[in-house]
């Protein structure tokens, strides 16, 4: 006896069902982590993302830049840190710049960071 064709339907959707949901998981996950669009960032971004996850304490995220030398600008937002920070591409072995905001919640806790980039100092 074969099953009838409304019993097999829910075995034809289910593939299609999975393979859309691997496309839309695959998808955030690509620009998931990511903060900028800016290719010569993209090492910074990674860095940052790694060291300083969502959830950071402000403390944390200002001794993180004092410590490696990245000055601190004055920022006229509450509960926002910002700095310049640089950073030697390992692949193109050019310097790279961005202008980081760190955006902070209530507590003081890190929700995302903004880069744009900007020229790398001189000094080296």
């Amino acid at each position: 006896m074969q099953p009838s064709p409304a019993a097999r339907r829910p075995f034809r959707i289910a593939p299609l069902a999975l393979a859309g949901a691997s496309l839309f998981l695959l998808a955030g996950c690509k620009s998931a982590g990511r903060h900028t669009s800016d290719s010569q960032l993209r090492q910074i971004d990674e860095i940052l993302n790694q060291q300083l996850p969502a959830g950071t304490p402000m403390s944390r995220v200002s001794f993180f830049l004092s410590t490696r030398g990245y000055p601190l600008e004055d920022s006229q937002q509450p509960h926002t840190l910002v700095a310049v920070v640089e950073h030697v591409n390992t692949e193109t072995l050019q310097p790279a710049a961005a202008r980081v905001t760190f955006h902070f919640d209530n507590n003081d806790k890190l929700l995302t960071y903004e880069l744009t980039a900007v020229a790398p100092s001189a000094i080296h």
